[in-house]
This record gives C-alpha cells, sequence and structure tokens, in this order.
C-alpha cells in the first residue's frame, strides 16, 4: 500500500508504529512525533472530509483515523501516565515513600464512612465528633466532603483515626469513588431496620474496587423493627462473612442517635487496621497527599482541605494541587485551630493555592514557587485541550434549532456551577450518566466554582444552554443578563433535585409551567376615532400600569366580553410611550379590536413562567 501523498509529497508511513499522544492533541503534536509537515496533516484529513487546522485539539476519534490512514497505531496516554511523566520531567516522583524501612513510622488509619441514603452516615460522624452536621445540611443529606480527626483508646493506647466525610445520595457515586481510593478502611453503614439496600451495594462495590478492608457497622439497632441477624445474613451473600459466622469481617452494632457501642466501632476500625494493613509513612520528607474538597471563600480566596498522605505539610511550603500553586500562608484542622504543620493521615484546610483544585487532585510540596507555576500550568492546558476536544462539533443557535427540528441531534446544553468542586464534579458526572435513549444528548459546556457570572450567561446565550448553580447565585449584573438575554437559570441546594428536573427534560417531560400575573387595569374615559387605527381608548390607569404589547382583557359591568386582546399602542398626549402607570391619562389602542364602551376597564397581564424549585 503507497504512503498518502499530498502535493507531490510522500508523507511517512508508520507501517505499524506506535505513536504516543495526549488527549486533546494537535495535527502539529502529531506531525512532531513523526517528522512531517502539520499542513500536510491538514490536506490528509480534508481528503478524509474532516475539517481540522493545525494547532487545533481534536478527538480522540479524529486522531485515530489519521493514524489508521498512515498506518500508524494511535496510543492515548492517561492522565495518570501523562501526570507521571509531566512530574518526571520534574525530577519528582509522586506516591513513593523516600528512604529506607527505618525511615517510616505508623501514621492512623484514613476512614471512609458508605452505605444508603438515610442509614445514618451523617449521624454517625455527628456522634463520633460530638457536633452536628446534619442541622445545616439542605434536606438532610451530606453535601460536601470534609474531613475529621479523632482520638480511640485501645488496648490503654490513644490512637487517632481520620474521616473522609463523603456525601450521602447515590448522586455523588463519583466522589464516594474517590474517597474509597484515598481511603485505608470502610464503615459500611447498614440501617438493622431496612437491611441491605441498592447503594448498600454500590457502597459495597466501591469499597471492593478500592481494595480496602470493610467493618460493618450495623446503625438503628434501638428502632422498631431491627434485625442486626438479618443484616450478617444479607452481607454473607455478597462476600462479607462476620467473624462470629467464621468469616474475618469485623461487625459492630450501634445506634448513632443513641451514641450506643461508638467506641467498639472505633476499636473494630484500629484492630482491623493493625490485623490487615501496614499504615506507615516517611513523616521526613516534602509533603504529598490529595485534595478532598475545594472551596472560593469570599475573604480567604481558595481553600482546599487536604489530606497530607506522607511527608510534613509545613506553613511557607510551595504546593502544587492539581492546576492550583501557592504558598501555604496558613493551615487549620478539623476544629478552626491554627495549625502549624500536619504529618501523614491529617487532614488540614489550606489557604494561600491561586485557584481553586479538583476533588481528588494530588497535592505536592516543590522547591521553587517557579516550578510551581510550570507544573500547574501544564496541567491547565493539558485539561484545556481534552476539554477542547471532547466539545466536538459546534453549533450556532439557528442551525442547531434547525437539527433539532429535523431530528438529526437533540442536546441539551449545561452549565454548572457551585460552592465547591467536589460538588460540581459529582453533578456533572451523575448528569452524564443520564441513560434517556440514544436519540437525546446532554453537553456539559463548561463546569466551575463560584458565583453565576455575566461570563456564564454570555457562554449560554451563545450555545442555547441552561445553567445550574448549586448552593450559589448569580452575582452583580449576571441575574440582569439572563432575564435580558431569555437564559434559563436554575437553582438548586439539594443535588438530587437537580438530577430529576434535568432528567425529565431531557425526557421531555419537564414543560414549562405558566402563570397570569396582572399588571394594571384602565377604565375607558372617552373614545377617539381614527381613519388609521380604527377606535382608541380614552383611559385613566386605575391600578398598577398598563404596558404596550402585552395581552388584555376588556371588561362591561365586571364581565369579560374580550379575552386575548393586545395593547398595541400607548399614547400620553402626542407621545407614544412604552408604559403608563396608575393615576395618569393616556390613550390605549387595542389593535383590530373596536367593540369599546365608555366605563369599560382595560384589564392587562402577561404570562410569566413559574419559577422551579
Amino acid at each position: 500500500m503507497q504512503a498518502p501523498s499530498v502535493g507531490g509529497v510522500m508523507l511517512p508511513r508508520g507501517n505499524g508504529q506506535a505513536v504516543r499522544l495526549s488527549r486533546g492533541a494537535s495535527l502539529t503534536d502529531f506531525a512532531e512525533k513523526i517528522n512531517a509537515n502539520p499542513a500536510s496533516l491538514v490536506a490528509v484529513m480534508m481528503n478524509l472530509g474532516e475539517m481540522v487546522t493545525a494547532t487545533q485539539s481534536v478527538s480522540d476519534e479524529t486522531l485515530k483515523l489519521l493514524a489508521d490512514e498512515m498506518n500508524y497505531v494511535l496510543e492515548i496516554v492517561s492522565p495518570e501516565e501523562e501526570d507521571r511523566e509531566l512530574l518526571e520531567s520534574f525530577d519528582i516522583e509522586f506516591g513513593e515513600d523516600e528512604g529506607g524501612e527505618e525511615a517510616l513510622v505508623s501514621r492512623p488509619p484514613v476512614v471512609t464512612v458508605m452505605g444508603h441514603v438515610d442509614h445514618g452516615k451523617t449521624r454517625l460522624l455527628d456522634a463520633i465528633r460530638k457536633t452536628n452536621v446534619v442541622a445545616g445540611e439542605a434536606g438532610g443529606i451530606t453535601q460536601h466532603i470534609g474531613a475529621y480527626q479523632v482520638s480511640s483508646e485501645v488496648n490503654g493506647e490513644d490512637r487517632k483515626i481520620t474521616f473522609i466525610d463523603t456525601p450521602g445520595h447515590e448522586a455523588f457515586t463519583a466522589m464516594r469513588a474517590r474517597g474509597a481510593k484515598s481511603t485505608d478502611i470502610a464503615i459500611l453503614v447498614v440501617a438493622a431496620n431496612d437491611g441491605v439496600m441498592p447503594q448498600t451495594i454500590e457502597a459495597l462495590n466501591h469499597a471492593k474496587a478500592a481494595e480496602v478492608p470493610i467493618v460493618v457497622a450495623v446503625n438503628k439497632i434501638d428502632v422498631e423493627g431491627a434485625d442486626p441477624t438479618k443484616v450478617r445474613g444479607q452481607l454473607t451473600e455478597f462476600g462479607l462473612v462476620a467473624e462470629e459466622y467464621g468469616g474475618d469481617t469485623m461487625f459492630v452494632d450501634i445506634s448513632a442517635k443513641q451514641g450506643l457501642n461508638i467506641e467498639s466501632l472505633l476499636e473494630a476500625v484500629v484492630l482491623t487496621a493493625d490485623a490487615s494493613l501496614d499504615l506507615r509513612a516517611n513523616p521526613e520528607q516534602d509533603a504529598q497527599g490529595i485534595a478532598i474538597e475545594s472551596h472560593l471563600d469570599r475573604g480567604r480566596g481558595a481553600v482546599s482541605t487536604v489530606l497530607v498522605q506522607r511527608g510534613t505539610l509545613r506553613i511557607g511550603d510551595t504546593v502544587v494541587v492539581g492546576d492550583a500553586y501557592g504558598r501555604v500562608r496558613a493551615m487549620l484542622d478539623d476544629s478552626g485551630q491554627n495549625v502549624q504543620e500536619a504529618g501523614p493521615s491529617t487532614p488540614v484546610l489550606v489557604l494561600g493555592l491561586t485557584n481553586v483544585p479538583g476533588a481528588g487532585d494530588n497535592l505536592l510540596v516543590v522547591d521553587e514557587d517557579r516550578t510551581a507555576r510550570q507544573i500547574a500550568e501544564k496541567r491547565a492546558a493539558r485539561e484545556r485541550n481534552a476539554n477542547f476536544a471532547r466539545k466536538g462539533v459546534r453549533f450556532s443557535l439557528e442551525n442547531l434549532d434547525e437539527a433539532l427540528k429535523a431530528g438529526l441531534v437533540q442536546e441539551l446544553n449545561l452549565i454548572i456551577k457551585g460552592d465547591a468542586s467536589g460538588s460540581v464534579e459529582a453533578l456533572e458526572s451523575s448528569l452524564l450518566q443520564l441513560d434517556v435513549g440514544e436519540e437525546v444528548d446532554i453537553r456539559i459546556l463548561h463546569r466551575g466554582v463560584g458565583a453565576v457570572t455575566e461570563s456564564d450567561i454570555n457562554l449560554a446565550t451563545g450555545s442555547d444552554a441552561i445553567v445550574i448553580g448549586f448552593n450559589v447565585r448569580a452575582a452583580g449584573r449576571a441575574e440582569q443578563m439572563a432575564e435580558r438575554e431569555g437564559v434559563d437559570v436554575r437553582y438548586y441546594s439539594v443535588i438530587y433535585q437537580a438530577i430529576e428536573e434535568i432528567e425529565a427534560a431531557l425526557k421531555g417531560l419537564l414543560k414549562p409551567e405558566y402563570e397570569e400575573v396582572e399588571l394594571g387595569t384602565a377604565e375607558i374615559r372617552e373614545i377617539f376615532r381614527s381613519s388609521k387605527l380604527g377606535n382608541i381608548a380614552g383611559v385613566l390607569v386605575r391600578s398598577g400600569e398598563v404596558k404596550r404589547n402585552t395581552k388584555a382583557r376588556l371588561l362591561r359591568d365586571g364581565k369579560v366580553i374580550a379575552e386575548n386582546l393586545n395593547i398595541s399602542g400607548l399614547r400620553r398626549f402626542k407621545d407614544d410611550v412604552t408604559e403608563i402607570r396608575e393615576g395618569f391619562e393616556g390613550g390605549i389602542n387595542l389593535g383590530n379590536f373596536n367593540d369599546i364602551k365608555i366605563e369599560d376597564v382595560i384589564a392587562t397581564y402577561e404570562m410569566r413562567e413559574k419559577p422551579r424549585g
């Protein structure tokens, strides 16, 4: 088979040679790998029916099409591998303890509490921490991931345990999975009166996938109908066999509400850690860890809850967290107290980052600010290229509408803004997993942390998108701009409401609901006849205001004479006006409708969409 020829120039043929490219690579990147002219690859793509510029980020499918044409084998580098190669270029090893065995010291176990919604996960953490988290949560469901450290006495020794608080509803599947990956042990909470539920199995699967030991907390033993033995029997089917049945899983019967057997549960966690895991880390090296949760604080800027996994994080350290970087200005522990340093398995709130990192982004300490900035910028550029590649074909409003009518494409474009990166990421993940048939598609055009801004409204206007605000509102003039441009902005404080409404919209079930809003009434005092416009009503506005181009009905002796009329013209003396307010006189033209009499009342109204949620 001949090598492709463009303009008489023979292009190199791969003969099955592998080409490694990152997500969102351009034709220029491809050309560098095979020592070819980027312009010639643009020409090859044109021959294949694809219009692509040399520097444009393209999808994996487009790159594969080009590779197949030129007989190369395309290998897309995974984000994790790409990040490892990036750090290696700066001579940084992430995920490894430095030094030998003698450098390692024991560290507290990191525990994630999982289970079905309403089975008492937050109340359990509440009982453990002796503080009230539930009261501040919308709908009683945990909205954010937090991290907390507690102490427990086991065999006369004071032992610390770190808890990662994963959100409660099944919509946070992505964050729960990520929580498990940064976890040593999972506590599976099962209500003794409900038994094993769908989310119980889901949580169990995440824990197994992360290969972490499981301790089962059988909660609500004080509730009527509680049957802890039944729970043990049900979980046996999923491979969790209680110690009393000859297995190796510790079951503890508790009541989070009454505070029963909480110490026994903590002891079970410590004993399981000692029996199953070798929890040691080097506290002397540069700190490495993971971002548990991040958000934008009005007074303090970007803040991130990080879990130090090895090394010790100190105030003044230069850190990189995902595509954010900065110098640690201050650190707060889970009780809000300032701390100077944080060792392995310690969660702290870090201040001083340039922007909000994502939940699950890795944290590492580097020697220089310049190195931190370079790593962060390369990560940001890589993510930006990948996002550009994912966006695919752009539609203008006009041809998108035509495509929808023709049934060629049916898409719902969304922009998601939230108060924390973990919530936004989980909401995006859940929405993208909605299954509403092949003919309907969903696209997340943009997601971010913070208030809904004018930039978001501009993007929504240009792409016919709906804006979702999760625990945030519109800032500045964004609200007025959204109303002016007709952009639909929906606000939510409980995440499953957002998912249910978007799913209903995708299925075409969520029709807009309108309500009639009365604007004003005007009494006819005189009638003027015009050969050009017909009858014009000389009126006194009795209440509210009368606006041009709104709907009206005509009342005579309190009865409706005509419906669905239109205020097509308004005059004050000789001037055309857009509205006449209460107490003022003016002239009203009702278009082609001329059956008016003195003392008739014109009642004006408009139809407004009822706000949801």
